[in-house]
């Protein structure tokens, strides 16, 4: 059955702000304080800021904080394509082009190609000064794990 325009865009903005829900309630995120914005169907963006906590002993941002919000930018935009099921990381690549400071920062995700079991999407960094600081691109699967089945998914009435 295919859904009328309206309804087939409710049904999507609700998938969207559950995904945004389940990022929200992921224990790692209260290492990483951000939010998700599913944007539309295979665009995603999370804002967060680096601070003195995310630096390595250089004085700028650590690699784990490129590597997870590029990872979490992509996922989230593959995600929003797949209404049923949880996705899982297989494989990430990442390219660093300058260093992070202080100040807030965008991943920007994008759905790239797949729509069954397996997916590809970008990401890139957007530093303070506006400048792409790191981009990565990951395939991700379908997994066994039911969105419905996981506690911070929640559809929005």
């Amino acid at each position: 059955m295919t859904l009328p325009d309206g309804e087939a865009s409710a049904g999507a903005s609700r998938h969207y702000r559950a995904l945004e829900s389940l990022y929200a309630a992921a224990p790692i995120n209260r290492f990483f304080e951000s939010r998700l914005e599913i944007v539309d169907a295979g665009l995603s963006r999370i804002h967060f800021t680096i601070d003195e906590r995310h630096f390595h002993a250089g004085g700028a941002a650590h690699g784990t904080s490129y590597f997870k919000m590029l990872d979490d930018a992509a996922f989230y935009a593959a995600n929003s394509l797949v209404t049923d099921r949880f996705l899982l990381t297989t494989q990430f690549n990442l390219l660093f082009t300058r260093p992070l400071s202080v100040g807030p920062v965008i991943a920007e995700g994008r759905w790239i190609s797949g729509q069954r079991r397996v997916f590809v999407a970008d990401a890139r960094l957007i530093g303070p000064d506006g400048d792409e600081a790191a981009r990565g691109t990951g395939t991700f699967m379908r997994s066994r794990i039911a969105l419905a089945d996981l506690p911070g998914y929640r559809i929005p009435a």
